[in-house]
């Protein structure tokens, strides 16, 4: 069980930024799956139904604020529900320090990728699509690469984290 408390979440991060990299889109599969999982690995974990309950309260919060957000237009569809789930798993001890380190890290990819864009585009590059749909200027930012980033910073001074050694 150690195994999964200690895997599930970070992998859920590194795909949903891979995913979200090369296709501009986050699966409501993935999104789904790590929410679902929260529950039996939470219990698992020690959680007792207030901490559940509370951890619930922060995944809301940030489908909420997401869901205003992609009204907006100013994040994808998938980014609001991608951080609502990281918010499930967070919960409220680490959740404004997770959205500061997030923001730093979607503000300094931004910078990259509008600095990518200025530059012509190498040939051998030029025959991946997902780096053409990145190089486009009219192109969107995969913001799921600093949600997922800040989910595998964060987790590193997480309570699944202290599970995980605690369990194993």
């Amino acid at each position: 069980m150690s195994v999964l408390l200690f895997a599930v979440f970070p992998l859920a991060m590194i795909f949903g930024a891979l995913w979200d990299l090369t296709t501009m889109t986050i699966p409501n599969v993935l999104t789904a799956a790590l929410a679902a999982a929260f529950f039996p690995l939470a219990f698992i974990a020690g959680f007792g139904w207030q901490e559940i309950g509370l951890h619930v309260g922060a995944g809301v919060l940030m489908l909420v604020v997401g869901m205003a957000l992609f009204a907006f237009g100013w994040i994808g569809g998938g980014d609001a529900k991608f951080v609502a789930a990281i918010a499930l798993w967070i919960g409220w001890a680490d959740l404004l320090i997770y959205l500061l380190v997030a923001s730093v890290l979607g503000g300094a990819l931004t910078l990259f990728i509008l600095f990518f864009r200025s530059l012509p585009l190498p040939a051998f590059m030029a025959r991946r699509e997902w780096i053409l749909r990145l190089h486009d200027r009219k192109g969107g930012i995969p913001y799921g690469v600093a949600l997922g980033l800040g989910g595998l910073f964060i987790f590193q001074h997480s309570i699944w984290l202290q599970a995980a050694v605690q369990a194993a």
